[in-house]
């Protein structure tokens, strides 16, 4: 599920971490370095001044000299072109040597390749860890910077500390199967009957369930594509055997299909989720990526929710968005004890999160919900707007959880 992105993060309120997000998000994002080649002139020292106006510093990426190279500190942003010199790949974070509070890290530096990192340094001291793939971590020299206010840091998150909110959201997920299950045998049960109009309101209670439990997606495997599934790649497109699950039995419902070519796809489903939820105490979700996923589940609403390509007829779109800011608090709840020291903009995302939900609850109406292309230019501006800011802000959930090697 993740969108494969440039490896480089800054601790901060607006942390990018290579993923798509809206154009109205970028407008808040601090410039971050990217991969390429040394292209600035510098002393002999290996720092100088480039086109983007920074001092560039080349600090050497290797298990013998990590570090070295960064001989001229000075307050203020600075750009360091991470050179691995060794022949193999790398992490490298800027720290606290005291604290190992991080400033900074390049994930997948390859062997023989420069990335860079842009961070704010300012009166303290510094140093460079290197962690090379299948090898001890090293850390570099300390460098100590006399004046100047340095940019935001925080402590960095083991995989041991995520273990607890993992169980404590797998067990929540449980719950939400065995309402998932319910859900799905009550629109079983209109079918069957040949109530399509009873069908269409027991569908809408059901997909919501299952678009709550957004962050286990990565762990149900092969089912959730039998479960929630789209015609995306399939050849015969919704006419596709292999289309199936709540998008298939959608489709139908709102597209003329009759009871007794829907009881089919409709017990297909009822298989479907009672399997998964049969087997859910067996699984095991992976603690290193619950942070990650509590920004995927928003940045895969605003991609599909929010340009209509999940919706086969119910113009449910809008809902679904607000089932998935359920399924992000779910995940927030529990990582909140681990933030709350760590990330300075979390008073803001909760703030985020709260403005998202009135947005997206003033589409209700009762039991039905405005449909997305009804919405006026100006609505559907700012509900991108509101929900893209917070697909940026949870960048940064991301960037803090993902867990670091300490040795």
């Amino acid at each position: 599920m993740r969108v494969p992105g440039s490896g480089v993060r800054r601790i901060g309120p607006r942390a990018a971490i290579g993923v798509a997000v809206p154009a109205v998000a970028l407008l808040l994002v601090l410039v971050l370095g990217a991969a390429g080649a040394l292209t600035s002139a510098r002393t002999s020292r290996g720092t100088g001044a480039s086109a983007d106006g920074l001092p560039h510093t080349t600090v050497e990426v290797s298990s013998a000299r990590c570090g070295r190279g960064w001989d001229e500190p000075e307050p203020g942003v600075q750009v360091f072109e991470l050179r691995n010199v060794s022949d193999r790949a790398a992490e490298v974070y800027l720290e606290d040597p005291r604290s190992h509070a991080v400033y900074g890290e390049v994930e997948g530096i390859g062997p023989g390749t420069t990335r860079t990192l842009t961070v704010r340094v300012g009166k303290g001291a510094y140093t460079f860890r290197c962690v090379p793939e299948d090898a001890d971590a090293v850390t570099g020299p300390t460098v100590r910077v006399d004046r100047g206010t340095a940019g935001p840091a925080a402590a960095a998150i083991t995989q041991h500390d995520l273990i607890p909110p993992a169980i404590d959201y797998q067990k929540w997920v449980a719950g939400g199967l065995d309402e998932v299950v319910r859900l799905t045998g009550r629109l079983r049960e209109a079918i069957d009957r040949g109530d399509l109009g009873r069908a269409r309101t027991a569908w809408l209670p059901a997909h919501l369930q299952y678009e709550r439990l957004g962050a286990a997606y990565d762990a149900f495997g092969d089912a959730d594509g039998r479960i929630n599934g789209t015609d995306a790649g399939l050849p015969g497109g919704v006419h596709d055997p292999s289309f199936t699950g709540f998008h298939r039995i959608e489709y139908g419902l709102w597209h003329g299909e009759g009871a007794r070519t829907l009881r089919a796809p409709a017990a297909a489903l009822v298989r479907a989720v009672t399997a998964l939820r049969d087997t859910w105490s067996q699984a095991r979700m992976d603690p290193a990526q619950l942070g990650l996923r509590a920004h995927e589940i928003l940045e895969n609403t605003v991609q599909f929710e929010l340009t209509g390509r999940t919706d086969y007829g119910s113009g449910s779109a809008l809902a679904t968005a607000r089932a998935n800011l359920d399924g992000t608090r779910a995940v927030l709840s529990r990582l909140h004890p681990l933030l709350a020291g760590r990330y300075a903009a979390l008073a803001g995302l909760d703030r985020g999160m709260e403005r998202a939900r009135s947005l997206l609850d003033g589409f209700r109406h009762g039991e039905r919900w405005t449909p997305l292309d009804r919405l006026s230019r100006t609505r559907r501006e700012r509900t991108d707007a509101v929900l893209g800011d917070l697909v940026e802000r949870l960048a940064s959930v991301a960037t803090l959880c993902d867990p670091r090697r300490t040795s």
